[in-house]
C-alpha cells in the first residue's frame, strides 16, 4: 500500500482543516496516511481510525506574523521543535507522496519548516511525488508586493511540486481568475471539482445533537465557521430572536459560534441567548450537514465548506461574506448572480431589517436554481488522481473520466 504524508497548517479558521479531513477520508480507503497538522485543536473531527495523526506545537499567525499560543514559550524554540518533528516524521514514515495544503499560494510565514521538508524530499533515495492541494479562490487579499509574491509562488511550484490540485469546478471558477501567472506554472494542473461532504456520510453525534435534531420546530440555522470571524452575525442572531419570536413564533434559531470563539465572547453571547427561548447557542457540531438539511433557512458567512454544504443540500440560504479578504465575496457574488443564494450586507444586520429579510426569505422559500449541477466529487477525484500519479500507466485501474456519480 502506497504511503501519503498530508501536511496541513490552519491558523485563522478551520476551513483548510475541514476540507483536508474530507479529502483524507477518501484517500484512507486506498493509501496508508500520516496526517501532520498545525493549529488549534478541534474536538469532534471524525477521522478514520487507520490514519496516523501528528499535531505540531501550535503557532498562531496574526497579520502574517507568527506568535506562540502559549506565552511562556519562546517562538524560535517552538519553530525549531516543529521543524525537527516534521522532518523526523518524514524520515520515519517514508512516504511515496507528500501533499501540502495551500502552500505555496499562501502560508509563506511557515516556510521555515515547509522549505526544509521539501528539500528533504529532493534528497530522498526514492522518488517522492509532491502535490499542492488548493481551494478555488486564491490570493484574495492585498499585498504590498503582489508581483513578487506571484513570482515566488511560481518559483516554489516549479522547483518542488509535481502536481497542482485545484478543488474547484472549472465551469464555476478557474485559477486564472485569481492568479494571473498560470502560464508560468510548469507542473501539471488538475481540477478535481469541489470537495463536499456526501449526504450519506454520518458520524457519531452528541446528546445535544440528538436533542436539537429531533426538535420538530421549523429551524433557522445561523453559523460563522471557525468562530474567529462573523461576530456581528452572532450578535445580530441574538438581537433578532425576540422579534422573530413574535413574527415567526413556531421557528427555532439554531446558532453555532464556531470552536475558535474566545471564552469571553462565548460567555457574553450565552448570557444574552439564555433569555431567548427560541434560540439554542452552541460552539460546534460534527453533524452540521444534518442541521443544514433540516433547516428552513441557513444564514452564514461564505467560507468554502459552508458554501459546499449549501450546494450539496440545496438549502435556502443567505450569506454574509467575511470582510477579512475578498475570497468569500468572489464566491458568494457568483452564486447570488446564479440565483442560488441571497447576499447579505452588514447594514442588513440591524434587528428590524434583519427580521424583515428572514421573514421574506422563509415566505418565498427560494429553491436554488441549479441550471447545471456542480461537480462536488473533489475528494473522490483527488484519490483517483493521486492513485494515477503513483501508479505506472499500464497498471492504472481508473481514469477520472470513468467516475460516475
Amino acid at each position: 500500500m502506497k504511503k501519503i504524508l498530508f501536511y496541513c497548517q490552519y491558523h485563522l479558521g478551520m476551513g483548510h482543516l475541514v476540507r483536508s479531513v474530507q479529502i483524507l477520508r477518501s484517500l484512507a480507503t486506498e493509501f496508508e496516511i500520516c496526517f501532520v497538522k498545525g493549529g488549534t485543536e478541534v474536538e469532534g473531527l471524525d477521522l478514520p481510525a487507520n490514519i496516523q495523526v501528528v499535531t505540531l506545537p501550535t503557532l498562531l499567525s496574526e497579520r502574517r506574523q507568527l506568535k506562540v499560543a502559549d506565552l511562556s514559550q519562546d517562538l524560535e524554540t517552538v519553530k525549531q521543535q516543529r521543524v525537527i518533528t516534521l522532518l523526523n516524521i518524514f524520515d520515519e514514515f517514508q512516504p511515496d507522496c507528500l501533499i501540502i495544503e495551500g502552500y505555496p499560494f499562501k502560508k509563506y510565514q511557515f516556510e521555515f519548516e515547509s522549505i526544509p521538508l521539501l528539500e528533504r524530499v529532493k534528497t530522498a533515495k526514492k522518488d517522492i511525488k509532491v502535490v499542492c492541494s488548493l481551494r478555488d479562490v486564491v490570493m484574495a487579499q492585498p499585498y504590498l508586493d503582489r508581483d513578487e509574491v506571484i513570482a515566488t509562488t511560481c518559483d516554489r511550484l516549479n522547483r518542488y511540486f509535481d502536481l497542482l490540485l485545484i478543488h474547484s469546478d472549472p465551469q464555476f471558477h478557474r485559477l486564472e481568475e485569481s492568479f494571473p501567472a498560470v502560464a508560468d506554472i510548469k507542473c501539471p494542473i488538475q481540477y478535481t471539482g469541489f470537495v463536499a461532504q456526501a449526504l450519506t456520510e454520518t458520524s457519531a453525534g452528541t446528546k445535544e445533537d440528538a436533542i436539537d435534531l429531533s426538535r420538530t420546530n421549523p429551524t433557522i440555522l445561523i453559523s460563522v465557521g471557525g468562530g474567529q470571524l462573523g461576530h456581528d452575525l452572532l450578535d445580530a442572531a441574538v438581537a433578532v430572536s425576540p422579534i422573530l419570536a413574535a413574527r415567526l413564533p413556531e421557528y427555532h434559531l439554531q446558532v453555532f459560534t464556531g470552536p475558535f470563539i474566545s471564552i469571553d465572547r462565548f460567555k457574553s453571547l450565552s448570557i444574552a441567548a439564555a433569555e431567548q427561548t427560541n434560540l439554542t447557542l452552541r460552539k460546534f457540531t460534527s453533524q452540521f450537514l444534518n442541521y443544514m438539511q433540516k433547516a428552513n433557512l441557513s444564514i452564514s458567512l461564505g467560507g468554502y465548506n459552508t458554501t459546499m454544504n449549501i450546494l450539496r443540500t440545496g438549502a435556502n440560504s443567505m450569506i454574509l461574506p467575511s470582510n477579512k479578504d475578498w475570497e468569500q465575496t468572489v464566491r458568494a457574488e457568483k452564486l447570488a448572480q446564479m440565483g442560488i443564494l441571497e447576499l447579505l450586507e452588514p447594514a442588513d444586520l440591524q434587528p428590524q431589517q434583519f427580521a424583515d429579510k428572514i421573514v421574506r426569505s422563509i415566505e418565498a422559500r427560494q429553491i436554488p436554481k441549479l441550471h447545471k449541477p456542480f461537480d462536488l466529487y473533489g475528494a473522490e477525484k483527488t484519490k483517483v488522481t493521486i492513485d494515477n500519479l503513483l501508479t505506472p500507466l499500464r497498471s492504472r485501474r481508473i481514469e477520472i473520466k470513468d467516475l460516475h456519480h
